[in-house]
């Protein structure tokens, strides 16, 4: 009987900790605070830009959006926090901010050394160089000795001395942790090049007094898949965040768009659309959410290529491999069932 009593103490002991776990998640502390504390860039073009009332607006932005409109049904209870890149991984450690979304790139070390959980890749990009029109460089073979503008805390530092290295080229970094205050070294002369993604230099290249004037060399020296990244040891939180974004791809990839989506979750007999608006099945229970997170999502948000075209598109920057996957892309959202 003392046994039983024990074990059975032990049982309810456990389920009484198990409980106060799942309470004490990401997800609750959201829906308590009633905002989504998101991490974004302190001014990217494309990605995360303030204009000049302090709103957001990008590819980064619209996921920050639609955790949001899935955890709270409203894509504007976002609260932004604007993170340099040396400051970004320390805020989500902490806990300052709920979830990161600020291009940055998901490498082993960062999963297994930072305690961060990248959950599915939002874009696709590779390192390149913007050099001066005027300077004639046409490869990077020809940038042996020159000074190049550099971000610290990014992996853009490691890619760069390896790049060189494997060419036998000289280099001296310039790095300033403020991005515009990096650019504006660039823009007057104080380096010979600038890198970083590709998809960065081309928002940096378009804050130009002329555009015109910067070239991006061709070659890509690294693959930088860009995700949304959280705290290890919520998987709750971590799939609400991950299956957010996918429902921006699937949206499109089933023609689901925020002009037509509450029709179609209305009059469609399309069982998978059927599923992914929630009138059939519980995919949104078994996630916390309420089971028409992915309608709201697309209605007040949109889907990829709507969030595409409105921030990326206006760069000069084409889909590329940042296409579905069934038009050739990279980019593919798992099953809705």
């Amino acid at each position: 009987m003392r046994w039983l009593a024990s074990a059975a103490f032990v049982a309810s002991l456990t389920v009484a900790i198990a409980e106060t776990a799942q309470a004490d998640t990401t997800l609750d502390a959201v829906r308590t605070r009633g905002a989504v504390r998101c991490g974004v860039s302190t001014g990217l073009p494309g990605f995360a830009m303030p204009d000049a009332k302090g709103v957001f607006t990008g590819l980064d932005v619209d996921v920050c959006r639609a955790i949001a409109a899935a955890a709270l049904g409203d894509a504007r209870k976002v609260e932004y926090v604007p993170l340099t890149a040396v400051q970004r991984f320390l805020a989500l450690q902490s806990g300052e901010v709920d979830v990161l979304v600020r291009n940055a790139t998901w490498t082993l070390a960062r999963n297994a050394q930072l305690g961060l959980n990248f959950v599915a890749t939002n874009y696709y990009d590779g390192q390149a160089f913007m050099v001066p029109r005027r300077a004639g460089i046409h490869r990077i073979a020809e940038l042996d000795g020159a000074t190049i503008c550099v971000q610290p805390g990014t992996s853009s530092e490691t890619v760069l001395s390896d790049a060189f290295r494997r060419r036998n080229l000289r280099f001296t970094p310039l790095v300033i942790e403020q991005v515009n205050e990096l650019a504006s070294a660039y823009f007057n002369g104080r380096c010979d090049a600038f890198t970083s993604d590709q998809s960065q230099l081309t928002g940096i290249r378009s804050t130009a007094p002329d555009p015109a004037d910067h070239v991006i060399l061709p070659e890509i020296i690294s693959k930088e898949p860009l995700s949304p990244a959280v705290r290890n040891g919520d998987d709750g939180w971590a799939n609400v965040v991950r299956w957010s974004f996918f429902a921006m791809l699937e949206a499109e990839e089933l023609g689901l768009d925020s002009k037509n989506i509450e029709r179609e979750a209305r009059d469609s007999a399309d069982p998978t659309v059927q599923r992914f608006a929630g009138t059939t099945g519980d995919l949104g229970k078994a996630l916390g959410l309420e089971n028409g997170f992915a309608v709201a999502i697309v209605t007040q948000v949109g889907n990829y290529a709507e969030s595409f075209e409105r921030n990326i598109a206006p760069l000069g920057v084409e889909r590329g491999v940042n296409r579905l996957w069934r038009d050739g892309g990279l980019m593919i959202s798992p099953p809705f069932r």
